[in-house]
């Protein structure tokens, strides 16, 4: 296994991390405590997860579980602000009120006394954001949590919260958390820029496009059923498999086939290769898709096949690109 500084921090995490939003949902306790040891066991230190995951919390739970007292040698990343109930409008957000209690909920859950990494899940426009700093630094200080990062933020709300803790002389963010893959690399145009700049570790979800990008699915075929795409039905063919994602996934395999490796090094080792990604999470469901990621993420493209993907997936040249290489 390979490990990178989460950002400008002394982190040391997991180039591969492990996702674990299935926790709860398609895998059960026993499944999710046994996918934790194998994590492990593979050299995966970065668990993420969120409060909002597993129905009342139980991503966190299963994963507190699954870790016990092999807990010092993982690294913890969990998120806030996502809606925890329909009924009370402010059990959410990044208020100090809220984030307090919140953090709180988390520790019990995961059965422990700090969070490596306490994520903002999205922004919060009601909430200043000096609010939410100043609280998560009160837990930096009390030892509660030992870094703090954000999910979901546009490029102008990460250089916001960057100058505001600098100016303030509060701990900022070391991490940004978005949707980033060989199909969607919006993120390229400003948030990638400004973690570049701000030195912030970029840890992109959705690496695999929910599967899309593993090649187990086939153009013009429905999708294999029981996997996320065939449950997913028409929100999966907005969200991840629309018809120019499926084209662009065709070319990506006969490029994989000229260079004589698999899909899914590539998702992976592309992502790996950034300079600004971290650790790449990914989401399984069996300890065999762990076992793959964790080997995919030690491949790398050279420059040639890099070209041959820019071409292929690369956003339109509007004065934008691909992230400068160092």
């Amino acid at each position: 296994m390979e490990y990178k500084n989460l950002g400008r921090s002394g982190l040391k995490v997991s180039v591969v991390g492990l996702g674990c939003m299935n926790f709860g949902m398609m895998n059960d306790e026993k499944e999710s405590v046994d996918m934790v040891h194998k994590a492990l066991d593979l050299g995966i230190n970065l668990f993420d997860t969120a409060d909002v995951y597993g129905e009342r919390g139980r991503s966190e739970q299963f994963l507190g579980k699954g870790l016990g007292d092999r807990r010092e040698g993982a690294i913890i990343a969990t998120k806030f602000a996502g809606p925890m109930s329909s009924e009370r409008f402010d059990m959410q957000g990044g208020s100090r009120r809220y984030i307090m209690q919140a953090v709180e909920a988390s520790l019990k859950r995961l059965g422990t006394d700090y969070i490596d990494l306490y994520q903002m899940h999205r922004f919060d426009g009601e909430t200043p954001i000096e609010e939410s700093l100043r609280a998560l630094d009160d837990l930096l200080h009390q030892g509660k949590v030992r870094y703090i990062g954000c999910s979901n933020y546009a490029a102008w709300q990460i250089t916001d919260a960057e100058w505001i803790a600098r100016s303030t002389n509060l701990n900022g963010f070391v991490s940004v958390q978005n949707r980033y893959s060989l199909l969607t690399r919006e993120i390229e145009k400003e948030v990638v820029p400004a973690c570049e700049k701000f030195q912030l570790g970029i840890l992109p979800y959705f690496p695999l496009e929910s599967g899309l990008l593993t090649g187990k699915y086939q153009k013009g075929k429905p999708a294999p059923e029981g996997s996320r795409l065939d449950q997913w039905k028409n929100f999966a063919a907005g969200a991840f498999s629309s018809a120019e994602k499926v084209d662009k996934v065709e070319a990506l395999k006969k490029v994989c086939e000229r260079y004589d490796h698999s899909l899914l090094d590539m998702a992976m080792g592309w992502l790996a290769s950034q300079p600004a990604v971290s650790s790449v999470i990914a989401g399984v469901t069996s300890q065999q898709q762990l076992e793959q990621n964790v080997q995919a993420g030690l491949w790398r493209p050279d420059d040639a096949e890099l070209g041959e993907i820019d071409e292929i997936t690369a956003l339109p040249d509007e004065g934008f690109g691909p992230p400068a290489r160092k």
